[in-house]
Formats: C-alpha cells, sequence, structure tokens
C-alpha cells in the first residue's frame, strides 16, 4: 500500500505496540555488525554484536519488498557507505 515510495511516519497505521512505521517503510540500519552466525553464538536475549565487521544490520523490510519480508525480524545487510531511497534510521526520543 505504500505505492513503491517512502511516506512520512505516522501516515500508516501504528502496530499493536502504538510504534509506527516499524515495518514497510524503510530499511532500518541497526547499530549490529553483520555476522552470518551471530545468533549461534550470542546472548539470546537482546543480543549486540560490537565487533567491527564490513557490513551493518538492516531491518524491517522497505517499501519495495513483498509481504514476506515486511517483518522486524527480516534480517539484512549492508555497506554503511551505501544510500538507497528504501534505507532509513529511526530517532526515538523520551516523552516528556
Amino acid at each position: 500500500n505504500s505505492g513503491r515510495e517512502t511516506h512520512e511516519v505516522g501516515e500508516k497505521v501504528p502496530n499493536e505496540l502504538g510504534i509506527y512505521d516499524m515495518s514497510g517503510n524503510v530499511y532500518e540500519w541497526c547499530c549490529d555488525w553483520y555476522y552470518s552466525r551471530y545468533y549461534s553464538k550470542s546472548l539470546t536475549t537482546n543480543p549486540y554484536n560490537s565487533t567491527a565487521g564490513s557490513f551493518r544490520v538492516l531491518r524491517g523490510g522497505g517499501w519495495g519488498n513483498d509481504a514476506t519480508n515486511m517483518r522486524v525480524a527480516n534480517r539484512l545487510y549492508s555497506s554503511p557507505t551505501i544510500a538507497y531511497g528504501y534505507l532509513g534510521f529511526r530517532i526515538a526520543r523520551m516523552a516528556p
């Protein structure tokens, strides 16, 4: 339902947690460095890979993907020097 383009945050219905655009608007860059076998060797709760590598993790699926890839668990990777219209990041702030 994106028309194959990005949308301003909050134009679509929020998820069950009340968070907007967690999947499907743009892939979101993560702080984690990508390692293909990371989950077999990491903590099981809130893992974070701070070991430097060549690729950063991307999550969430972008407007160019099909429904199969529109989920937060969708985990891809890319060089942090790459820029495309379907890549972005989330700025989080505490409520006043």
